[in-house]
C-alpha cells in the first residue's frame, strides 16, 4: 500500500509510527501501550495519545472480538445478492442491517443491487430467515444464494 501513504486526498495523512502502531493493533488488539511503545520508541503516554487521536479521528473504527462461528453452533454461512426495486433500497438496506444473523451488508454497482453476508445454526434457520424476513420484504425482485463451503482467509478490517 505504499502508493497511498502520503496522497493528498488522505483525510487524515498517517506517518509511518502510526502505521507501526496500527500494524500491531491489527496483529493484536490486546497488545499494551507499553509493548508497543517498546517496539517502536515511544514512550506507554505517547502510544496512547496517538491511539487516541486515531480513535477521535475516525481511523480506528473501533476493537472487537473474532469469534469462530463453529465453536458457537453456527454452521452455515451464505453470501447474498438482492435485487431490490430503486424506492425500496434505502428503506431494506436499514431492516436488513438490524438483523443478527446478517454479518455485512453493501450496496453494490448494477441495479439497485444489495451484497449480504449472513450465518447461521443451520440449513432450517437459513430458509427461515428467506421466508420470514427477507422475502417478505417489500421491494426485494430476487434474492440468490450461495453458501459458503469453506474459508480459506478472511480479513477484518483494511490491512496497511
Amino acid at each position: 500500500m505504499e502508493n497511498y501513504e502520503k496522497k493528498e486526498w488522505a483525510e487524515y495523512p498517517l506517518d509511518e509510527i502510526d502505521r507501526k502502531i496500527i500494524q500491531f493493533l491489527h496483529d493484536n488488539a490486546r497488545i499494551s501501550y507499553t509493548d508497543i511503545g517498546k517496539e517502536i520508541g515511544l514512550s506507554r503516554v505517547a502510544v496512547q495519545a496517538r491511539i487516541s487521536a486515531l480513535l477521535e479521528n475516525g481511523v480506528i473504527e473501533r476493537f472487537t472480538a473474532v469469534i469462530n462461528p463453529a465453536k458457537i453452533g453456527i454452521h452455515v454461512s451464505a453470501f447474498f445478492n438482492v435485487d431490490v426495486e430503486p424506492s425500496y433500497l434505502q428503506e431494506i438496506s436499514e431492516k436488513l442491517a438490524t438483523v443478527d444473523e446478517v454479518t455485512s451488508l453493501y450496496h453494490m454497482t448494477g441495479p439497485s443491487k444489495l451484497h449480504m453476508h449472513a450465518i447461521f445454526p443451520n440449513i432450517q434457520v437459513m430458509e427461515s430467515f428467506l421466508v420470514e424476513k427477507l422475502y417478505a420484504m417489500k421491494g426485494v425482485v430476487s434474492v440468490d444464494c450461495q453458501l459458503l463451503m469453506k474459508r480459506y482467509k478472511s480479513r477484518f478490517g483494511m490491512k496497511l
